[in-house]
């Protein structure tokens, strides 16, 4: 069971937050990857050249700017999981929110370029799953944990 149960108006009021957040957090991961093809590069010349003497320094450099930028993906992350929310996917920028719908945990489901949350899908559904915010579901009261709206 969740922590947290998210109205939906709650959920759209974090969306400003989250999508900088998974921005930043693509951003960095991109150039994590970058970085670990240029090591990755660097260490294969090295095998090549039969142990020949690397350029330490600008090694060092490249990881000390990778061991920052992985700081900054999972700060990132952090920030956007403290609200509740979970990341699904970065690199599709893929976010649940846990919700009841007619008393069934469930997500509502949102993906970075949407500009409203629209979509819900089951625990074990995942994206392909997702189904229509309906009239019905978003006027459900709130009794107890926060319900779909």
């Amino acid at each position: 069971m969740a922590e947290k149960y998210f109205k939906r108006e709650e959920a759209e009021e974090l969306l400003p937050l989250i999508e900088h957040c998974l921005r930043q957090a693509r951003d960095s991961k991109q150039q994590v990857e970058g970085l670990d093809q240029e090591l990755s590069q660097a260490s294969a010349r090295i095998m090549v050249l039969g142990g020949s003497l690397p350029a330490y320094g600008k090694l060092a450099a490249t990881r000390e700017q990778r061991e920052k930028l992985v700081a900054q993906l999972q700060e990132a992350l952090n920030q956007i999981q403290e609200t509740g929310c979970l990341v699904k996917d970065l690199d599709e920028g893929l976010v649940d929110f846990p919700t009841l719908r007619k008393g069934e945990e469930v997500y509502l489901c949102w993906k970075l370029g949407e500009e409203r949350i629209v979509y819900w899908h089951g625990l074990e559904e995942g994206f392909a799953g997702r189904k229509p915010l309906d009239d019905e579901t978003a006027g459900e009261p709130s009794s107890g944990p926060e319900r779909v709206q």
